[in-house]
């Protein structure tokens, strides 16, 4: 990707388990529950209406239909009726975001969806025929790939919050140390990721999810970065 000057801050919001307003003061991109995994036609407006206050962009943040699990279970659904899941779910984020004043900018899937579309071709295909156009945010993978193939936008996550094992991928969330607890380190692997991914993500629903996205936030702008939403 070569040298950037400017790296885009995302996080999961919509979700009902944090202040929303708080991390859309500190974010630049949010990606946004659509109700599948968490929120509410409520939620997704409220949260729109202030990023569109805020200039911050909003993105869709797909899932599997799994709101007991919080989308992190595995699940089986055929190709077709994922496909028109997800246009769902883009299509209300998308009508509720147009009446507060902005737009859907791209798309991210969530949790169980997000892992399994890095390496399952058939699920990959189907959120891609469900979202349109739309660019894609992600882990390098099926769903990056084919979205390249197809002319679309891709753009490249790293995660201050989690730890990875050695092949780049998320440790298991079910195994000790996958989510890093303490800013120090945190703000250190955000300064690590930001010249290889176009944005890190720090997930809204972590206890310390606003503090630790201001810590990321600073100490990136005191390492030279500017913060911008890359859609």
């Amino acid at each position: 990707m070569g040298e950037q000057t400017s790296i885009d801050l995302n996080a999961d919001l919509g979700e009902e388990v944090t202040d929303d307003a708080a991390l859309l003061a500190v974010v630049t991109s949010a990606n946004v529950a659509c109700g599948y995994h968490a929120g509410s036609p409520a939620v997704m407006r409220a949260v729109c209406a202030e990023a569109a206050r805020r200039g911050v962009v909003v993105g869709a943040q797909v899932s599997y239909a799994d709101r007991e699990g919080f989308g992190r279970r595995r699940t089986d659904v055929a190709a077709d009726v994922l496909r028109e899941q997800v246009a769902d779910q883009v299509g209300l984020l998308r009508s509720l975001a147009r009446e507060e004043g902005t737009d859907v900018r791209y798309l991210k899937p969530h949790g169980a969806l997000y892992h399994r579309v890095i390496d399952d071709e058939q699920q990959a295909a189907a959120v891609l025929a469900g979202s349109g156009d739309l660019p894609v945010l992600g882990m390098a993978g099926a769903l990056l790939r084919q979205a390249l193939a197809a002319g679309r936008a891709v753009w490249h996550e790293g995660f201050p919050d989690r730890a990875y094992d050695g092949a780049g991928r998320l440790v298991s969330r079910e195994r000790p140390g996958a989510v890093l607890g303490g800013a120090a380190e945190i703000t250190a692997q955000a300064l690590a990721l930001a010249p290889r991914v176009d944005s890190l993500c720090l997930h809204g629903d972590e206890p310390e999810a606003v503090a630790h996205a201001s810590a990321v936030r600073r100490a990136l702008e005191a390492g030279g970065w500017a913060l911008r939403p890359f859609a």
